[in-house]
């Protein structure tokens, strides 16, 4: 019996994983500086000019980087961190093709609000994913 294979060019499906190992790429070098990188991570898919919104509890007296990073290399992604009232509270950031990073030290303990976006993709869906450190 003949087995026939039909091979069909395709894109290949991105995964939230290969979006975290881009992540943890961008936070490499802040691991040298002592950031310790925490395990939760938050992921997903976005159409282009879509931001969605994560609350996290940040503490302040501590030092926070959020990495986000997307497989898809022709993407522009971003992350701004945001007090409960709508203040930005970054301290630094910075956004390179399929890469985003902010910083922030919390004047206080409280919910703060990620605000991820997909600003440009060639993609309908570009996936993500978002890692964080602190110090």
């Amino acid at each position: 019996m003949m087995l026939a294979v039909l091979l069909v060019p395709g894109r290949a499906y991105s995964s939230i994983d290969d979006a975290l190992a881009f992540a943890l790429e961008a936070a490499s070098p802040y691991v040298k500086e002592g950031f310790t990188v925490r395990e939760d991570y938050w992921g997903g898919d976005l159409p282009v000019k879509t931001t969605k919104a994560i609350v996290h509890q940040l503490f302040k007296g501590n030092e926070y980087w959020f990495w986000m990073g997307t497989d898809e290399k022709a993407a522009k992604v971003s992350i701004h961190v945001y007090d409960s009232e709508g203040n930005l509270v970054e301290v630094e950031a910075w956004q390179k093709p399929h890469f985003a990073a902010a910083r922030v030290m919390p004047k206080k303990t409280g919910s703060y609000y990620l605000i991820v976006e997909v600003k440009k993709s060639p993609e309908e869906r570009t996936t993500w994913a978002l890692a964080y450190g602190f110090r």
